[in-house]
């Protein structure tokens, strides 16, 4: 994925793509917005069906997906997004609370007004979302907004392993919104827009150190009541 590709978060004809990407992208969405839930065993024929590919270029994705843990062979020619644990996702959380503060205070250096722009443009989306309670939309917009503030940063490695900590950590927030949808769910996007707009880098770390403990701390909540 080039460098414009990841900051708008599209290119130019999906049908483009070559099939081991198109399956790639179709079934990592599929894990990051909650269509596979955790624990739920799928067949590797029912995901070729349901992305309308072939059989070769949809075991490439869940190879990828594999080596990135987002999913997990199971016997019968199934596969599986795992299941989280407590301990296990204080881990995806510490790495984050590292990596991505680290990525939208790179990001700073690069911000022209446009992607200012832009990135207000997708946190409308994300208000959207939560006012109708549609977690779906919520979970594409927010993760949207975060992934296009990260590209500007130009920081590759880190992107990649931002990206490995959505695949792991984003089931548990679609379980999460689940059992209690989006009323009230709060973020910290405006204070980072607002930050951005002053090319204040400390401070728009600190909005997505804020932003994403809020989350952190509700799927936590939620993980402690499951194992109660």
């Amino acid at each position: 994925m080039d460098n414009e590709e990841r900051v708008t978060g599209m290119n130019h004809d999906p049908a483009k793509l070559p099939d081991h990407e198109r399956a790639y992208r179709g079934l990592r969405d599929m894990v990051l917005y909650g269509e596979l839930a955790p624990g739920q065993p799928v067949t590797i024929q029912g995901l070729v069906d349901a992305l309308g590919l072939g059989m070769t270029p949809v075991r490439e994705a869940i190879r990828r997906l594999t080596s990135q843990g987002a999913l997990v062979f199971k016997g019968n020619r199934r596969v599986e997004v795992p299941e989280m644990s407590l301990e296990q996702y204080r881990e995806l959380a510490f790495a984050r609370r590292a990596v991505e503060p680290e990525l939208a205070r790179r990001a700073v250096e690069n911000l022209t007004d446009d992607d200012i722009t832009m990135l207000s443009r997708v946190d409308a989306k994300v208000d959207e979302a939560i006012e109708r309670g549609d977690v779906r939309g919520y979970l594409e917009h927010n993760h949207l907004f975060h992934a296009r503030l990260y590209a500007l940063s130009g920081a590759d490695v880190l992107i990649g392993i931002s990206e490995m900590l959505s695949l792991r950590s984003g089931p548990s927030l679609r379980v999460m919104l689940g059992r209690h949808g989006t009323a009230n769910l709060p973020d910290m996007h405006r204070e980072a827009l607002a930050a951005m707009r002053a090319r204040d880098a400390e401070g728009v770390a600190a909005a997505i150190l804020g932003d994403i403990e809020q989350g952190i701390a509700s799927v936590t909540r939620s993980l402690t009541a499951a194992d109660a």
